[in-house]
């Protein structure tokens, strides 16, 4: 069982982070992968990337579908693509597969794959090591990373600058009820995009928080505050190899660079939040709806 030994722990309450190396075994990482490639294969791409858009009002409505898709997108398995790979008519112009930036945001609870790995044995002991008492998986994503163009950043709406926190988009009251699990399904080297972290920045709360703006606006969603400037030189690299669980605080800064490499860089990520004494905001862009609650992580 992955529990953590008292020195693990410490080093996650003074780091904000931990990696742990061996995590989830070689045949998960190709089972979670094979699985990817299937849902890819039957994906329906969704209207607002198909239609080709000449009017300003047009661009508006592309806007807005785009917006909705992204915001209802919590209780479902969606597909997010990087720029530039549809033509004006709609069709792609590199294959599929390497089309995609991310799947979001419901596959811990649509898919039997990611359901056994995000409810696994080792997540839950896991999960009691770190004393969670009522943990519930908010959201996974499967983050693609695509060689020579995959995009900065890892969670959110694209629009995060630099190093950032994920309670920035997942706000709870009080601070400290996030916690990020991050799996590396492939290799995540310096050149194709791995995590840096700036060690010890969990304690400096949160200073822009990404909310959802009134119902009908585009963008759907809005920043409030903003993120203070940092210091590159505080973040450390964290490459790892395929199989990797990478623990992250709600509140630590984190980044990873564009993937530069010939190699996508994969992973599958989720979200569990203490919902013992806990409030999610109702201003967060992800809420839980009559179709998906929060499910508990515990079975």
């Amino acid at each position: 069982m992955a529990c953590l030994s008292p020195s693990q722990l410490q080093k996650f309450q003074e780091n904000g982070f931990l990696v742990l190396e061996g995590f989830v075994s070689a045949e998960e990482c190709m089972a979670m992968q094979q699985r990817i490639s299937e849902i890819v294969a039957e994906m329906d791409v969704p209207p607002h990337c198909r239609t080709e858009f000449s009017t300003q009002e047009e661009e508006q409505l592309r806007a807005q579908g785009s917006t909705d898709y992204f915001l209802s997108s919590g209780d479902k398995i969606r597909f997010f693509f990087e720029k530039g790979v549809f033509d004006k008519k709609g069709n792609f112009v590199v294959p599929p597969e390497k089309a995609v930036n991310k799947i979001g945001h419901a596959l811990h609870a649509h898919d039997p794959v990611f359901r056994s790995v995000t409810h696994s044995p080792k997540v839950q002991a896991l999960a009691r090591s770190l004393g969670l008492q009522m943990p519930v998986v908010v959201q996974s994503m499967y983050i693609f990373k695509q060689p020579h163009f995959g995009g900065e950043g890892e969670l959110g709406a694209g629009l995060e600058p630099p190093g950032k926190v994920d309670a920035t988009f997942l706000y709870t009251e009080p601070l400290g009820r996030v916690l990020g699990l991050w799996i590396a399904v492939e290799d995540a080297t310096l050149t194709n995009g791995c995590l840096w972290f700036i060690p010890g920045s969990h304690t400096k709360g949160v200073s822009r928080r990404m909310i959802r703006a009134p119902a009908g606006s585009a963008p759907g969603t809005r920043f409030l505050g903003s993120e203070p400037a940092r210091d590159d030189s505080l973040f450390v690299p964290t490459p790892v190899q395929r199989g990797t669980l990478v623990l992250i605080h709600g509140e630590v800064v984190h980044k990873s660079e564009q993937n530069l490499s010939a190699c996508s860089r994969q992973a599958y990520t989720f979200h569990l939040m203490e919902a013992t004494g806990t409030v999610w905001s109702p201003e967060n862009w992800l809420q839980p709806t009559a179709d998906l609650a929060f499910p508990p992580l515990y079975t």
